[in-house]
């Protein structure tokens, strides 16, 4: 979201309830409540129906399915979430572009290091200059409560990164 608003971007995001909306808002973005609105209705509210031109599926599974409904005509999807079997259909019909995000690559095939540096490099750049908030989870974990801190994540109620301390 936070990158997104900083390169322009007018920016809409889905959270679970009021302590994620709050924060999806205090970050510069629409909030948009997933639990009490249908994809439809906030399509609808928001882009007149036509749909949003980029979406990031950060969920994956059969959420893929939401935000390929959730875009518009010849839209892109980027997600970090792929690992799934998901109809395909209304992806071909509406003409999406669906980008596959596993930022190891480079790392993990030798596979154009130096582009993935200068990406980190720019970000870094951003992070230094202030326009980035690290969001954290209340919740800390040890190393021997790893379990834990899966559950939490898995559970859906954190909101940021969740921390285990070594």
């Amino acid at each position: 979201m936070q990158l997104a608003k900083y390169f322009g971007s007018k920016v809409f995001a889905t959270g679970g309830g009021e302590p994620q909306l709050a924060l999806i808002e205090k970050l510069g973005a629409t909030g948009i409540n997933y639990r009490t609105e249908t994809v439809s209705d906030y399509v609808d509210l928001h882009t007149q129906g036509a749909g949003f031109d980029l979406v990031y599926d950060s969920i994956g599974g059969a959420n893929l399915l939401n935000s390929f409904n959730a875009a518009a005509l010849n839209g892109q999807i980027a997600t970090t979430v792929s690992m799934a079997e998901v109809d395909l259909t209304t992806a071909h019909f509406k003409g999406l572009s669906l980008h596959v995000v596993f930022m190891l690559i480079p790392m993990l095939h030798d596979h154009q290091r130096e582009q993935h540096g200068k990406i980190l490099a720019h970000i870094a750049n951003i992070v230094d200059e202030g326009h980035l908030t690290p969001i954290v989870d209340e919740q800390e974990f040890a190393l021997e409560d790893t379990g834990k801190a899966h559950d939490r994540l898995a559970s859906g109620q954190a909101m940021g990164k969740v921390v285990i301390s070594i």
